[in-house]
């Protein structure tokens, strides 16, 4: 049996046997017509950076994230981190392959990790069990690259602003590629994103739905769906009931609660379709996964890492999309930066407004704009304080500026600073009236 130097694995040097990556190194020991000759170096250069060198971050161990954890130990990566904040579920092992029955109850990055271990000898998967704002600059900044496989807008804002963040102009090795996967149903999409040289993530948001939302007035008076009545239990029926207690929507005595409430006022209204399955789903905002499109997915993130990698491909400029609800359709385009891209556009967004514009009328407007997404906004200038949602205190120290029109607090062309717990970096508004 031929060796080679291995990463040492649970304490067992895994030699690498003869032929194990015969397949793989067709593409790396022999330029191909799409290859850059400046950057591909064939050979056991490129093969030991790829399985000695190139550390990588895998942001989710869900659907996706299992698929591209197989994918990539199976790919010659050997130094994978994972990080997930989630427990098992009973309803993810259909399609979450790295999981079983005794499994439940357990982290999965940690399951994960130590699935693809046993199973590809001489792969090292770091996991880590919390949030991936847990971590610092100087936690990322030593990856090569990191995959986003969540299922979280929030989340994905947050690292990309991260990432873009990191970018030094004097240090090329700040730069840290994110290929970003989703999946709802049978559609799904990859990207490509080169912090600070083209489009992020936040350059895009406009293309996302607006999140499901029923007006307060029709779920408090005139329930018409299984879903109202649900959101009528966890919006209204829980503070009132719970008072201060948070809702957990990862507790099954929490979801329990609800489901009963939820289907008690269905009864009431003879609405049919209120099931437990259904109240986590409303709650959490659950989108239905199907195991295929996980898996093209997750293959055409991990093509991109390699391409990227070892430069043997050149690599999607920038967006791949897979439509695939009545055939298999696919469509790679090139998203273009926005210049007023508040993460790395660089300068401020511009918003024109009438000069009777109340301040909560702006706010009501950054949470309706597409483009923005912002949930419970709060307000600031260098010199004044405008609104405030936390802490208490001050909310309430400032509430009397909602009435107040922006123009009395800011002057035309004034900057105003926005933040938000959900938002990941400050906003800067420049404001001019019409």
């Amino acid at each position: 049996m031929a060796t080679t130097d291995a990463p040492i694995t649970n304490g067992i040097n895994y030699p690498d046997w003869e032929d194990r990556y015969y397949h793989v190194d067709q593409v790396l020991d022999n330029p191909g017509p799409r290859t850059d000759p400046d950057s591909f170096m064939a050979g056991d250069g490129v093969k030991n950076f790829l399985r000695n060198q190139c550390k990588i971050l895998v942001i989710g161990a869900g659907g996706l994230g299992c698929e591209i954890l197989a994918n990539l130990a199976l790919s010659g990566f050997k130094d994978i981190h994972v990080i997930d904040m989630d427990t098992i579920d009973i309803s993810n092992l259909n399609r979450q392959f790295l999981f079983r029955s005794k499994d439940v109850g357990q982290p999965k990055a940690t399951v994960a990790a130590e699935y693809i271990m046993k199973r590809v000898p001489g792969v090292k998967v770091t996991p880590y069990y919390g949030k991936i704002q847990d971590k610092d600059d100087d936690y990322y900044m030593q990856f090569n690259l990191v995959i986003c496989g969540l299922d979280s807008v929030e989340a994905r804002r947050w690292i990309n602003a991260t990432l873009v963040n990191l970018v030094d102009p004097e240090n090329p090795e700040s730069l840290k590629p994110l290929i970003d996967g989703g999946t709802e149903g049978f559609k799904g999409q990859a990207r490509v994103i080169l912090p600070t040289i083209t489009s992020c993530y936040e350059c895009s948001l406009d293309m996302l739905n607006k999140p499901t939302t029923f007006p307060i007035c029709t779920i408090a008076n005139t329930p018409r769906l299984p879903e109202h009545c649900i959101e009528w239990a966890s919006v209204l029926e829980w503070p009132k009931v719970k008072g201060d207690m948070k809702l957990d929507t990862d507790d099954p005595e929490h979801i329990q609660w609800l489901y009963s409430v939820a289907l008690e006022r269905a009864q009431e209204f003879k609405i049919e379709g209120v099931t437990w399955s259904l109240t986590q789903g409303v709650v959490k905002n659950i989108i239905p996964a199907i195991a295929s499109t996980n898996a093209i997915i997750a293959a055409s993130c991990c093509n991109e890492a390699f391409k990227i990698a070892t430069s043997s491909a050149a690599y999607l400029n920038n967006y791949f999309m897979l439509i695939g609800t009545e055939s298999v359709y696919s469509h790679t385009f090139e998203h273009e930066k926005r210049n007023d891209c508040p993460v790395c556009g660089g300068e401020s967004l511009e918003v024109s407004i009438s000069e009777s514009w109340t301040v909560e009328r702006l706010i009501e407007m950054l949470v309706e704009k597409q483009d923005i997404q912002i949930k419970k906004p709060s307000l600031s200038t260098p010199t004044k304080q405008i609104y405030f949602q936390a802490p208490p205190q001050l909310e309430v120290a400032t509430r009397p500026n909602l009435e107040k029109k922006v123009s009395e607090l800011v002057p035309d062309g004034g900057d105003v600073t926005v933040t938000a717990t959900t938002l990941p970096f400050s906003l800067s508004l420049r404001i001019t009236y019409t």
